[in-house]
Parts: structure tokens; sequence; C-alpha cells
């Protein structure tokens, strides 16, 4: 694995997707409710973010907002993580939001017995409306440098575009030395405009040959990717290390540009209550990280985001394969105690973390 040097790169990391509006009730829920915290979040964002505000990486995102106040929102979100903001695509906002629009997504955090909940608004936002030619790939890649560019499955699936406008990006980034990952990010909604499962995986699939580090749990990689895990939970629930192990011969066996894979391991529990653990195969060893049973979820979306976060941390920083999925799985774990889609972790907590440090209260 070839990472380029930091000196020769404006970018550690470059992410590529929608970023929205997250509405949060609270303790409340989202039919009854009278009021709304305010986050911004999404799949690919959340990587770049939490790779500045955790570890302290210079990070930028492409992604699409129209110009109205709730897009100017949203851009204040990303400068108050640090975010680079400059390769953002603006769209005039036409009155009425009937051709273009900025997402909106209501979460309900979940407690015990009642699952998280998602009510997901992004039709005609603006980010699907990206095609070939809006984004200036070799002015980031080629002026600027990327060490790293991440993006995936939820982008992919948002429009007929969204998929080419991957494939263009990750060639540029490429030609120009860049590391590539791909967060699986499988949701069979946001596909069934687009032709299904048929379509997914036929794009998943040309897109995962250029991809240098794969993303996702048995399910992606079976739904995206049609590849097969054995002794799986029909709840997927958890997935036994060996089953793992010969979906990745059979993922690296096709393709072969792989350099790592990895995936999260989550049992649910309650809403509340979930074991975590996560495994990352490199150079034909696949390292389990440090398994965390009963752990204590205070929200819970954002953690296989902020996994990939401390994971790329770790290829980027350290080369090897262990440390990274145990920066990974102690990054998402604690993403998971505090509200909203993005990390509120630091860097020494995360490594804490790893060390086995208690919860005492720290003076």
């Amino acid at each position: 694995m070839i990472i380029k040097p930091a000196n020769s790169c404006d970018y550690d990391i470059v992410s590529l997707g929608e970023v929205m509006l997250r509405l949060d009730p609270g303790d409340g829920r989202i039919h009854t409710t009278r009021r709304f915290d305010v986050w911004e979040g999404g799949g690919e964002y959340n990587v770049a973010r939490g790779l500045r505000r955790c570890f302290g990486m210079r990070a930028a995102v492409v992604t699409a907002f129209v110009d109205n106040s709730v897009g100017r929102l949203l851009e204040d979100f990303c400068l108050q993580g640090g975010v680079d903001v400059n390769h953002i695509k603006w769209y005039p906002h036409d009155g009425l939001g009937r051709t273009v629009r900025n997402g909106l997504n209501f979460t309900e955090r979940g407690y015990g017995v009642r699952g998280a909940l998602g009510c997901v608004d992004r039709g005609n936002t603006a980010v699907s409306k990206l095609k070939p030619g809006d984004s200036d790939w070799e002015h980031i890649f080629g002026d600027h440098g990327a060490r790293w560019f991440h993006t995936g499955g939820i982008f992919a699936a948002l429009s007929a575009t969204t998929p080419e406008v991957i494939i263009e990006a990750l060639e540029v980034a490429r030609k120009h030395g860049t590391m590539t990952s791909y967060d699986l990010n499988y949701r069979p909604s946001l596909w069934e405009e687009f032709g299904g499962q048929a379509r997914c995986q036929e794009v998943n699939r040309e897109i995962a040959k250029m991809i240098d580090v794969m993303i996702g749990n048995e399910e992606d990689f079976t739904a995206c990717l049609g590849l097969e895990g054995e002794g799986v939970d029909e709840h997927l629930k958890e997935m036994p290390i060996e089953g793992f192990r010969k979906m990745i011969e059979e993922a690296t066996r096709q393709f072969p540009n792989f350099q790592a894979i990895a995936t999260t391991l989550r049992g649910v529990k309650t809403a509340s209550v979930n074991d975590w653990g996560a495994i990352c195969w490199k150079d034909g060893v696949l390292h389990e990280s440090i398994h965390r049973p009963d752990l204590a979820i205070f929200d819970r979306v954002g953690g296989g985001d902020s996994f990939a976060t401390g994971l790329i941390y770790g290829l980027i920083t350290t080369g090897d394969a262990e440390t990274p999925v145990n920066y990974g799985a102690a990054h998402g774990a604690l993403a998971m105690t505090t509200p909203g889609d993005t990390t509120m972790a630091s860097v020494k907590e995360v490594e804490a973390l790893m060390k086995g440090k208690s919860a005492r209260v720290k003076r």
C-alpha cells in the first residue's frame, strides 16, 4: 500500500457524497415532537469530517447544495467541521424546490426495544443532479493533490448520473496515485428507481475494479457485489470470522486490486446495547479488533462511518492492518456515545480506549 507523502498534497482526504440536514427529535419521536436538534451528516462526508475533527487531517468534500438559507446552513456545518468547502457546486434556488433542493434526514436514535428510525426526504436533491464534468478532478487530485479519496454506495444510488461521477473521479484519483476507498452501504430503497439490485450489482462491480480499500458488511458484499458469506446469521446479527474469510478469498479473486477489506461486526441486543467489533483483511491476513460486548449505545447513526474514519487514519499513518482496525473500532464505539452522525471524540480518547482505559471521571 503506497500512500503519497503529506508534503506533496494539500489534502489528506477528499470525500464525494451527499451532505444532508439531520433533524433529531432527541429523546422523542419524529411524529410527536415539537422541536428538533439539527446536525449535518452523510455517509461519505462523515468520514472526511471525522478525519479532520478527531484525527487532525486535512479534509475536503465534493458535494452540491441549493443556494438558499438551508444550503448555507449545511455549508456552515461543514465549515465548523473544518472541512474545505471550495469544491461544492451551488445550484440556484427556484423559490420552491420543485426542480432541485437540499436533502433532509429525520432520524430517531431509538432506545431499548425501540430501534432507531429514519425518515429521509432526499428526492431531487442538488447532489443527485451532479454529472461528469461538474467537478474539476484534475484540479483536485492534480493541482491540489490528495492522499486518499473516499466515496460510497449511497451516493452511487442517488441518480443515474452519480455512478458516472464516481468513476470519473476514481479514474483521475488513480492517475495521480491517490488511494481509494469505498463503503458499499447498501440501501435497497435507493436502488428501486434505478434498476433494483441487478443495477446495483452492475454499478458496484464496475466501481469495485478501481477501489483499493473496500468496506462493507456481509449484506453489502452479497447485494452489491454478488458475493456470499457462509454461516451468516439470517438477521445479520453476527458473521463468523471463517465465513468472512471465505468471502474475502472470493472477493480478492474477482477483484485483485483490493488491498484491504474491512467490516464492522455488530450484534444488536437492543437499540441501546450492541456487541461491537471489526475485522480487516490485508496482505492475506485477517485481523480482528478488540471485541466490546454489551457496548452502551446513545446514537448508533454514523458508527460505521466513524469506523471507516479510524481505519483510514490507521492505514495512512501506520501501514499495517491490526492498528487501523482497532482505531476504527474504538472510534466507532466512541462516536456512538454522542448524538448526531458525526464524531465528537478526540484522538486521545480513541487511543486511550484502544489501550483499554476505563470510563472513570478524568480530573
